[in-house]
């Protein structure tokens, strides 16, 4: 039935009768405390749920009395079985895709199934919870305000050092994923190529019993690690401080006294911009001096 008053399109109106929905589920990172009301709610009346492994979430719906039907759908699988939930969800089905934890399609499954949904005219509808690289941002101590995430690093050392090459002059906080039996490797390759002095956090097990953050220089990082074998276990996160660059050396003292005044009082960016206008210096150089000064407090 049709509610008068409710500005609902045809199309709109017409999805929702024939097509199912796909709901992008986040579950625990480790606590179970942080599932949410919603995440429950919505696992407990779809039809189907598509998980990474079916065994290891089973233990994750028992716990909350959910009892829907699985279906397995990992990086093995998943386009030679997206067909077949495309087919449950245009058939009015509605499917739950979660992961082993966290967020998913973030360095895990489901990019093919979201894909061809929204191209089937498919509504995907996210519930929000954890993400295992926001948690370590959060508590980083680094800069947030911009960053990027590049997921696993190659396993081997020398595809490794090459990513990180690429990376060298990035000045954006670089986040990354790490496995326990690679964390030492990737460390190693980390402070070779971007230098022992570049500030890091290594987070390992969030949320869970043995969480550790630890904030130090690449290499004291790798000197940790590697002389305390229980910091090697677990899941990781590793966050990078940005590369200073290079443009934001030799700026005028009287340049710098300006922008530093400017920024006394106005937000970053609006500082910036106004001292390159009133210096004649580039602005990203100053931005780069001010953002630096800030993270040296």
């Amino acid at each position: 039935m049709l509610l008068v008053g409710c500005p609902v399109s045809w199309e709109a109106w017409k999805v929702s009768i024939e097509y199912g929905r796909l709901y992008i589920v986040a579950t625990p990172i480790g606590n179970l405390g942080d599932m949410t009301p919603r995440a429950v709610e919505v696992l407990k009346t779809v039809d189907r749920i598509a998980a990474e492994d079916t065994r290891h979430s089973g233990g994750l719906l028992k716990h909350f009395a959910i009892t829907t039907p699985m279906f397995a759908l990992h990086e093995h699988n998943e386009r030679q079985r997206c067909g077949v939930l495309i087919d449950m969800l245009l058939g009015g089905e509605s499917v739950a895709l979660i992961s082993d934890a966290g967020t998913p399609l973030i360095s895990d499954p489901g990019y093919h199934l979201v894909r061809e949904a929204h191209r089937q005219g498919i509504s995907v509808v996210p519930v929000a919870g954890v993400s295992a690289l926001i948690t370590a941002l959060s508590a980083s101590g680094l800069a947030t305000d911009r960053f990027c995430f590049e997921g696993f690093l190659p396993a081997k050392s020398a595809a490794r050092r090459a990513r990180l090459e690429l990376l060298g002059d990035e000045s954006r906080t670089i986040t990354f994923y790490e496995s326990p039996h690679r964390i030492l490797d990737s460390l190693a390759d980390m402070v070779a190529v971007l230098g022992a002095e570049r500030p890091a956090v290594v987070a390992r097990e969030l949320t869970k019993r043995f969480e550790t953050i630890k904030h130090a220089t690449l290499g004291e990082l790798l000197a940790w690690a590697e002389a305390d074998s229980d910091q090697q276990r677990g899941e990781f996160v590793v966050a990078i401080e940005g590369a200073i660059k290079k443009e934001s050396q030799g700026l005028d003292d009287e340049v710098l006294r300006i922008a530093q005044l400017l920024r006394d009082e106005l937000p970053l960016k609006q500082a910036a911009a106004l001292a390159a206008k009133i210096s004649g210096e580039k602005k990203n150089a100053i931005y780069q001096h001010l953002l630096q000064a800030e993270r040296d407090g």
